[in-house]
């Protein structure tokens, strides 16, 4: 039996360390997994998921979203099911006792302040119809949120346990050498625009990054990187151009101001005039334009934002993090409320 024993634990023992090898290329192949060949060099998952890092965070962002609005839907319909048969009744009838029943019916009033509020939006319809519109939309705010009310009440008189947990925030390493940039040198907070000059979503953020530097001061950095789409914007580049050599004056950003602030004409005596406007010695701003050394500069901006995987503006990273759009000043502070206080 003994010897019997000892066979078998040699066989084991050949077995696992033959698996381990096995194993072990596996985990490798895993992270260098080839999706291509080029005369037999590889292009390798990793690669491509490097470069698009972003978009695959935001896609996790997404699919988590979904997953929390469809589990408080389903907690929501058990808790009611639950009271339901608790009381011997089904959901709609415990909706009508608890929710229905105990709301007001819309007033006047309330349907004529909704509508001088708003009457600039309403159209032009009948002012009756479009009363009736608001009578029922009013109603239904009022009945979502006795439910939501009563859902709550339910909720906390019930063990829930939620464990969907959110995706870790994807980062990418995001170069500002020789960028625009203004706010805290040590800023524990950067934000790299990736923006296009003719983009009329990037000038309408504009607003709102002003509004951030009030709020959060020397805690955050916004660094400008060139992002201008030929397709869309054939004459934007000139003016990233021209903007690059206002930096070299040290006006980047009043001729930033002044480029966002006008409509989208990028021709030589425009952008003269907007120099001249900021202050600009203009002689060594032609020199400047002339020489090409600011083409260099913007396609390099170019060339980073498709490596990083930006395809739209504008286009932000905070701390690595990819935000796309116009956000509102909300999704701007809820990201860099998050980083300060990762940063404590």
């Amino acid at each position: 039996m003994k010897r019997f024993l000892a066979v078998v634990s040699l066989l084991v023992v050949g077995l696992i360390t033959a698996a381990v090898p096995t194993m072990s290329a596996r985990a490798q192949s895993s992270t260098t997994k080839s999706l291509a060949e080029i005369d037999g060099s590889p292009i390798t998952e990793e690669e491509i998921d490097r470069a698009i890092a972003g978009q695959l965070g935001k896609l996790q962002e997404q699919i988590y979203t979904l997953r929390q609005q469809r589990l408080e839907a389903v907690i929501r319909d058990r808790l009611l099911e639950r009271e339901a048969g608790r009381r011997g009744i089904s959901v709609p009838k415990l909706l009508d006792a608890e929710v229905t029943s105990r709301v007001a019916l819309v007033t006047e009033e309330e349907i004529d302040r909704f509508y001088q509020a708003n009457k600039g939006r309403l159209g032009t319809a009948d002012e009756i119809e479009i009363r009736d519109q608001i009578r029922g939309r009013l109603q239904g705010q009022k009945v979502s949120a006795q439910r939501d009310a009563f859902v709550q009440s339910l909720r906390k008189n019930a063990k829930v346990v939620v464990n969907l947990q959110p995706p870790p925030v994807t980062r990418v390493a995001v170069s500002t050498d020789g960028a625009p940039a203004r706010g805290g040198a040590k800023a524990p907070v950067t934000i790299v625009e990736f923006s296009d000059f003719h983009c009329p979503f990037c000038k309408r953020v504009v607003p709102t990054l002003k509004e951030l530097e009030t709020k959060y001061g020397d805690k955050v950095k916004l660094v400008f990187r060139d992002y201008p789409i030929d397709q869309l914007h054939p004459g934007a580049r000139k003016a990233h151009e021209a903007a690059r050599c206002a930096s070299d004056q040290g006006k980047f950003w009043a001729y930033h101001d002044v480029l966002f602030a006008n409509d989208s004409d990028s021709s030589p005596q425009r952008l003269k005039a907007y120099a001249q406007q900021v202050g600009l010695d203009g002689a060594k701003f032609d020199q400047c334009v002339q020489s090409g050394k600011a083409k260099d500069l913007v396609q390099k901006d170019i060339d980073e934002a498709g490596r990083l995987g930006v395809n739209g503006t504008p286009a932000f990273f905070i701390n690595g993090e990819l935000l796309s759009g116009a956000q509102p000043l909300e999704r701007f502070v809820a990201v860099i409320e998050r980083e300060l206080e990762r940063g404590r």
